[in-house]
C-alpha cells in the first residue's frame, strides 16, 4: 500500500508575501505610477517620493537635500527598507510624545524625555535623525576632502533617537530591516581595506567585540554582522566621546518577526555559537545589552492600535504594512 501524504499549498516566503501586498497597495493608491519594469510593487526612480506617506514627501526631499543625505538605490521599490524606516519614523520626528512611548517599549523603565537630534527643514526641533554618521570621523571612513554623504560610503545608522531617562542622556542608533536576507560571502577585494580601517577598533579593549570569542575580524565581514559591528563601533566611539552629552549609546535592530530568513547565521565561524544571528551577535559583545533586537510588530502595533481614528501616520502604516498584526508576539532575537 502506498501512503499518500496530503499537504496544503506552500506558504509564501515573507518577501513573496510582501511583494504581493505592496503590489496591491500600489495598484489601489498609485495605479498610474506603479508597474516599473513590469513589477507592480515598483515605481520609476523619478517617482521615489510617491513611495512615501504623502505627509512626508515634501519634507523628506528637503531634509535629504539640506543634510547631504543619500537616497538608497532602490528608494522607488515597494520593499525598500529605507523607505519603510522613513514611513514609520519620519512622521514622528515632531511627535516626541509618541516617540517617548516607543523608547519606553524598547528600554523599559520610566517614560523618557525625548531630546532634539537636529533641526528640521522648517527650523523646528526634530527628535529623529536619519542616516546618522556621527559628528566626526570615528571610524576613519570620511573622505579627506569635502563633506561625507550620510547614507553613502560611510557607516550610517538608519535613524537616531536621543532621550533622557532616569537622569541620564542616551542615544539609540537604529538599524532598520524589512525583507532583507543574507548569505553571500564577503567580497575579497574589499578585505584589505576593511582590515586597515577596523582592525584596531573592533575588539576589546579598544572595541565592542569580545577578544576571547575565538573570532578573526574577517569572520565579521559576513552580513548582517558586518553592518551591525560597524554600527556598534560607531556607537562605542560616540559613547566614549559623549557625543551630544550621551552617556550611553546603543544599537537598536528592528525587523519584522515574520522575516525569519534574516535570522540565519551566515558566517561559518559563528554557526557553532547558535542558530539565531542576533542572539549570536549579542553574545559576542563585551556588553551584550548594548545591542537590542526587537520586532517591528512589538514596537509599533500597540502604538498604532491606540492612535486616534484620524491619525494619518497610523492609518497609512495600517493600510500599507499588513504584517503589523497585533496578535504577533514579540520575538526578542
Amino acid at each position: 500500500m502506498v501512503k499518500v501524504t496530503m499537504t496544503g499549498p506552500r506558504e509564501p516566503h515573507f518577501v513573496e508575501q510582501e511583494r504581493a501586498r505592496q503590489s496591491a497597495f500600489f495598484l489601489a493608491t498609485l495605479p498610474d505610477e506603479c508597474g516599473f519594469e513590469g513589477c507592480d510593487y515598483r515605481l520609476a526612480p523619478a517617482d521615489k517620493l510617491s513611495n512615501l506617506n504623502p505627509e512626508i514627501r515634501d519634507v523628506s526631499a528637503r531634509y535629504f537635500s539640506d543634510n547631504a543625505v543619500a537616497w538608497h538605490q532602490h528608494a522607488a521599490h515597494g520593499l525598500s527598507s529605507q523607505v519603510c524606516c522613513l514611513n514609520f519614523l519620519m512622521p514622528l520626528a515632531t511627535r516626541p510624545d509618541v516617540l517617548a512611548k516607543l523608547v519606553q517599549i524598547v528600554t523599559g523603565g520610566e517614560l523618557p524625555e525625548m531630546l532634539e537630534v537636529e533641526k528640521g527643514p522648517d527650523g523646528e526641533s526634530w527628535f529623529v535623525g536619519f542616516e546618522w554618521i556621527g559628528r566626526r570621523d570615528y571610524l576613519n571612513e570620511w573622505p579627506r576632502t569635502g563633506v561625507p554623504k550620510r547614507g553613502a560610503n560611510v557607516t550610517s545608522a538608519d535613524a537616531i533617537l536621543r532621550f533622557r531617562q532616569a537622569g541620564r542622556i542616551e542615544t539609540l542608533l537604529v538599524e532598520w530591516k524589512y525583507t532583507e536576507s543574507y548569505g553571500t560571502p564577503p567580497e575579497l577585494k574589499r578585505e584589505a581595506e576593511r582590515l586597515r580601517r577596523y582592525q584596531t577598533m573592533a575588539f576589546a579593549p579598544f572595541g565592542p567585540v569580545r577578544s576571547d570569542a575565538g573570532l578573526k575580524l574577517t569572520d565579521l565581514f559576513w552580513e548582517p554582522f558586518y553592518q551591525l559591528f560597524r554600527q556598534q563601533m560607531l556607537a562605542s566611539r560616540m559613547q566614549a566621546e559623549q557625543e551630544d552629552g550621551a552617556e550611553r549609546v546603543r544599537v537598536l535592530h528592528i525587523a519584522p518577526a515574520a522575516n525569519r530568513r534574516l535570522t540565519r547565521v551566515t558566517s561559518p565561524a559563528m554557526r557553532p555559537l547558535g542558530d539565531n544571528a542576533f542572539k549570536v551577535y549579542s553574545s559576542l559583545l563585551v556588553e551584550p545589552d548594548d545591542f537590542i533586537s526587537r520586532s517591528t510588530e512589538s514596537l509599533f502595533s500597540s502604538l498604532i492600535a491606540h492612535a486616534r481614528a484620524d491619525d494619518v501616520w497610523a492609518n497609512y502604516l495600517r493600510g500599507r504594512y499588513a504584517f503589523l498584526a497585533p496578535d504577533i508576539k514579540d520575538e526578542k532575537s
